[in-house]
């Protein structure tokens, strides 16, 4: 379920919160393939499916950054936020993919408020995002990323 918040003041009555999490999406070896054509990452483990059965992972597996740049297009599952102008990717502090997302596999994302502090005309947010595949008993990836909020 969506978390709407009203501007600023409402994300900062969120801090320390865990928003939830999104609905699960399948990784497709098409959209492996295209982040692999958009970023020139062509290696095997994602892109050669036979080959990738034999290798480490036994399959294909999803970019680490492809899994990273999913956060877009799940988070709108769980956090809507209304009353700012605009909101924009600032950037991310420490990231890391503890474990593989297999091609094929059912990927979420969770979302805990940090932290919001006060930058000129509106706000900088911090959230953890934890992307979990479906049934495995690590995240795949953990990231703190920065957003801003404009009013």
């Amino acid at each position: 379920m969506t978390t709407t918040v009203q501007g600023i003041a409402g994300l900062k009555e969120k801090v320390g919160e865990h928003l939830g999490y999104s609905d699960y999406v399948e990784i497709t070896q098409e959209q492996v393939n295209l982040f692999a054509d958009a970023t020139g990452d062509h290696q095997w483990i994602h892109v050669d499916p036979e080959r990738a059965k034999a290798g480490p992972f036994g399959g294909p597996i999803a970019h680490g950054y492809l899994t990273l740049s999913m956060g877009p297009t799940l988070m709108p599952d769980i956090l809507r936020v209304e009353g700012v102008a605009m909101g924009v990717n600032y950037g991310a502090g420490k990231v890391r993919f503890p474990s593989p997302v297999p091609v094929g596999s059912k990927l979420r994302l969770g979302a805990e408020l940090l932290e919001v502090e006060d930058v000129a005309g509106g706000a900088q947010v911090m959230m953890r995002f934890t992307f979990e595949v479906e049934g495995a008993p690590k995240p795949s990836c953990v990231a703190e990323i920065i957003f801003r909020y404009y009013e």
